[in-house]
């Protein structure tokens, strides 16, 4: 049965919403922790927040992202977040070695890419049939759009948001074609978040559509390590562009492969998170997440 994005139906029922249901509470717990951290609370404050028990929220956690609430929230601090910039994105060069001989290279390394023509992008990619699917993921709902060359974006919206997560991906190639296949997508949706199928035989192919310049930055995001992050100047260094932070602040910002194309690990110069297109708890979500996979926090 295909997941509808019409907003009276953004769920299907059993595992799938269950699924929902904790990344609803995982998200308030966040917003929460987020908003007080500098209070370092309680597990019994964070939990009441996200409407559970300590001993819930406790075992959620740990199932959810590897680690405890209290870790989760060391990692979601300013503080863990100066840290990573101090440690490797200072000397982006560092981050990207010290990456390839630890786990934190491991989804990266099983993702490979192409980037469209120019000639196809400034034609608003007429003439290609994107095909989009809706499905459950560690962070809410996942908007998955492949080509026929491999993942070409991916969205992320709460329950009921997924036709305007749509729409934004949409407005990027306004002259493709697009087919709404949800059991064609989840396969896809499956590689993405399910680590065990990081498979460097079998890697992943995600398609750049974007300006030159843009390509540039998103596969410069490609090599950052899991459980590290960059600033955009540095960015800026390494594609020889040591002006155009802001310019790489907006390519970054218009990444259409979110999450695979780790934008949320650029963060700015004084460490602090700045902003995230899908939502900056859904950011954190993230960061905090990949710490848990790499055993950071």
């Amino acid at each position: 049965m295909n997941l509808s994005i019409d907003s009276h139906r953004t769920t299907k029922p059993g595992p799938q919403s269950a699924a929902l249901r904790d990344y609803d509470s995982v998200r308030r717990a966040i917003a929460f922790i987020s908003a007080r951290w500098r209070d370092q609370p309680t597990i019994d404050a964070m939990a009441a927040a996200a409407s559970l028990t300590s001993d819930e929220l406790h075992h959620l956690f740990r199932r959810w992202a590897g680690l405890t609430p209290k870790a989760f929230m060391q990692a979601l601090t300013l503080d863990h977040a100066k840290g990573l910039l101090r440690d490797s994105a200072s000397v982006l060069d560092a981050a990207l070695e010290s990456g390839l001989s630890g786990p934190g290279r491991l989804h990266d390394l099983f993702v490979t890419h192409e980037a469209m023509s120019p000639g196809e992008w400034k034609t608003g990619a007429a003439g290609m049939v994107l095909r989009y699917g809706c499905h459950p993921c560690p962070f809410g709902i996942a908007v998955v759009i492949a080509s026929g060359r491999g993942l070409a974006g991916l969205a992320f919206a709460d329950p009921g948001e997924e036709q305007s997560a749509l729409a934004d991906m949409r407005r990027r190639w306004p002259r493709a074609t697009y087919v709404e296949d949800d059991a064609g997508t989840a396969a896809l949706a499956q590689r993405v978040f399910d680590s065990s199928e990081w498979k460097a035989e079998q890697p992943l192919r995600v398609v750049l559509i974007g300006t030159d310049f843009e390509v540039r930055v998103w596969e410069t995001l490609l090599k950052i390590p899991m459980g590290r992050a960059v600033c955009y100047s540095d960015i800026a260094d390494k594609i020889e562009r040591p002006k155009a932070s802001r310019a790489v602040g907006a390519a970054v910002g218009k990444n259409p492969i979110s999450f695979v194309v780790p934008c949320h690990r650029a963060l700015g110069k004084s460490g602090a998170l700045t902003g995230y297109h899908w939502g900056i708890t859904r950011k954190q979500a993230m960061l905090g997440w990949e710490a848990g996979q790499v055993g950071i926090g």
